[in-house]
């Protein structure tokens, strides 16, 4: 995924002219924005960035916004979605914001609104890839250690000490220790307390030997 300094908006909406004028007013506050008349054309054409965020009009022909936004989900998209409609039942927006929408706005809305719910979107999707860069850098790390290495890693993340961890698998302490050494060393970290910090909002159950290779998208080009 590729960082964008400023902030990537990806427009849906099927009216033109909402289109045409989001799209100019965004663009003149300095964000970059690719304007899609589909949901199915989004679907099909968009590349995820970061920073980025989805606005995304509720009710069009064909795919609904619902509908696109549990498309996202099934892909893994994690970029945020505010959500824009002219009218919408009530259930349809608590449906929305229950599958994780950032915000609902309700046609007319102000360009200040606007800017602030884009801004509060943005600064989500800034910490959400912040944590997917740590998460896939801590697992590179893991790759590299060895099975025993694992445990360790996982007894010292828990919290537990040489002694206490030796005391509940039989191993000497000497053992533990020098195995404690070179999962610190892999790791890139000082010291236990390094370590649990790099983890903490990691779950480990998930860390794994996959391939890490990422690739990098295309900036999007300005479209409107």
């Amino acid at each position: 995924m590729q960082v964008l300094s400023a902030g990537h908006i990806y427009l849906v909406d099927d009216d033109a002219s909402i289109r045409s004028a989001l799209a100019g007013t965004l663009e003149r506050q300095g964000f970059s924005v690719n304007s899609y008349a589909s949901a199915a054309e989004f679907l099909q054409h968009a590349t995820p960035v970061s920073p980025s965020v989805v606005l995304l009009d509720m009710r069009m022909p064909g795919l609904s916004g619902i509908e696109c936004q549990a498309e996202l989900t099934n892909h893994g998209w994690t970029t945020p979605i505010i959500f824009i409609s002219g009218e919408s039942l009530p259930a349809q927006i608590v449906q929305a914001m229950k599958q994780g929408a950032s915000d609902f706005l309700l046609k007319p809305f102000s360009m200040q609104a606007l800017l602030v719910a884009v801004e509060r979107a943005l600064e989500r999707d800034r910490v959400i890839h912040e944590r997917l860069v740590r998460t896939l850098a801590v697992e590179k790390l893991y790759a590299s250690l060895t099975p025993r290495e694992r445990e360790v890693f996982e007894a010292i993340i828990a919290g537990k000490t040489n002694k206490e961890i030796a005391t509940g698998d039989g191993s000497a302490a000497a053992t533990i220790k020098l195995h404690r050494s070179r999962v610190l060393s892999k790791m890139q970290v000082e010291s236990a307390a390094e370590l649990i910090a790099l983890t903490s909002d990691i779950d480990i159950s998930t860390l794994s030997l996959r391939s890490l290779d990422v690739k990098q998208p295309l900036t999007p080009e300005r479209d409107h």
